[in-house]
């Protein structure tokens, strides 16, 4: 499937000259972005029925094109909601509007929240993922995985790999990520050497992650998909959680991700983080600073009191500074680790989950989901325990070699 129609729904992009940059990437991954004709009439029914009547005429445009995907009177098969991160009215109506749309239609949405600097690789992510669930809705639906495969997740601070057969994990392997390629081989070889079998038995094979296409090119993947889709597929199979609705929350070393799945298909997500202090590299930073391993961090902070501590890190240098502070004045290192914890999943609850809407279960996953603190602070955030499967740090190369044995089956 080609041309896939992205309904863009949006303001200020034009007047911010990123217009170009949105086409730009869209057009690379096989989308084209279109936009809902709308009459003049049709925006002000369409801003009396929404019941919030913006200033900013473009925003008013915004609920208007929205309406009409709503009513079926304009096609499109995925939306592309954007607002400049600056404007308040605009975060509302964003949110307002793609809630709108989710009750009224089953098109997977992104929203995003622009920079006048963004450019058409920063987008590429969020459009391949649209791109991915209109084409491949099959693909993704399927539950379970045939044939020998595997998968590997080139992620900015591990490298991991697993081996499948016929639904089965029979090896896996990780290793902090080096040079990309020898990092990928590294961990594919282990893997393989788990399970018993050779490279030539593999079947098919799936690639994730930043170094995804040096990967894969490398090794003449039959796969090689962006995260967002590939680690939503492995949560919800890991979990079990493979029918039904699902939150999936993966904090990971440098962006974050929160995705909304139905049956399986991701319908809304969210990414990124606008700095290191919502995200695992902060919760390294503070291991370093405490001097202990970061697989010690989430038990410290299990025996300390995070209201003790006042820490916040939205922004990482801020945030360490909050730590020294705190530590000179003589709060225990229980209580600091708790505090960046919760920290932490203040920041992913306040940039990432007020994006999308929130369905229960909760499925923690990344290699974060194994500092025990920060999934109770994540819990505390969302009102429920989170779900975190074993080998929850697997995602992406557990959505790789799922998704690769798709095409086994000619799909």
């Amino acid at each position: 499937m080609s041309n896939i129609k992205i309904a863009q729904i949006s303001c200020g992009t034009e007047y911010s000259g990123i217009q170009s940059e949105i086409e730009n990437a869209a057009g690379t991954v096989g989308g084209k972005m279109v936009y809902p004709d709308v009459s003049y009439d049709d925006i002000t029914r369409a801003v009396d029925e929404f019941g919030f009547d913006p200033v900013s005429p473009q925003l008013k445009l915004m609920i208007a094109r929205a309406k009409a995907l709503a009513d079926g009177h304009y096609d499109a098969d995925a939306v592309f909601i954007a607002t400049c991160f600056r404007c308040a009215e605009g975060a509302l109506v964003r949110n307002e509007v793609r809630r709108y749309l989710q009750e009224h239609t089953r098109l997977p949405v992104v929203t995003y929240s622009f920079t006048e600097r963004l450019k058409a690789a920063q987008l590429l992510t969020r459009m391949e993922a649209l791109v991915t669930i209109v084409a491949k809705k099959e693909l993704l639906a399927r539950e379970r995985q045939v044939g020998i495969t595997a998968g590997i997740d080139s992620g900015s601070s591990t490298t991991k790999a697993m081996i499948l057969q016929d639904n089965k994990i029979i090896g896996k392997a990780w290793t902090p990520t080096g040079e990309v390629m020898a990092s990928a081989q590294e961990v594919l070889d282990q893997a393989l050497a788990e399970a018993g079998i050779k490279f030539n038995n593999l079947e098919g094979i799936g690639v994730t992650g930043y170094g995804r296409f040096l990967i894969g090119r490398k090794l003449d993947a039959n796969l090689i998909q962006e995260e967002l889709t590939t680690n939503s597929k492995g949560a919800v199979w890991l979990a079990d959680r493979q029918r039904g609705e699902a939150t999936i929350i993966d904090i990971g070393g440098m962006d974050n991700k929160a995705i909304t799945v139905r049956d399986g298909i991701p319908d809304n997500f969210t990414m990124g983080g606008i700095c290191a202090g919502a995200s695992g590299r902060f919760l390294e930073m503070v291991a370093k600073r405490l001097r202990v391993d970061i697989t010690e961090l989430g038990a410290l902070a299990d025996k300390g009191d995070w209201s003790k501590v006042n820490m916040n890190s939205y922004c990482s240098v801020f945030g360490i500074q909050d730590l020294v502070t705190s530590l000179a004045a003589g709060h225990t290192i229980e209580d600091v680790a708790a505090a960046a914890c919760h920290s932490v999943a203040e920041q992913v609850y306040e940039q990432q989950l007020q994006e999308i809407d929130v369905r229960q279960p909760i499925i923690q996953v990344g290699g974060t989901s194994l500092i025990s603190g920060l999934v109770r602070a994540v819990g505390d955030m969302v009102g429920s325990k989170p779900i975190v499967p074993e080998n929850s740090q697997y995602i992406g190369a557990a959505g790789g070699a799922l998704l690769s044995s798709g095409f086994l089956e000619g799909q």
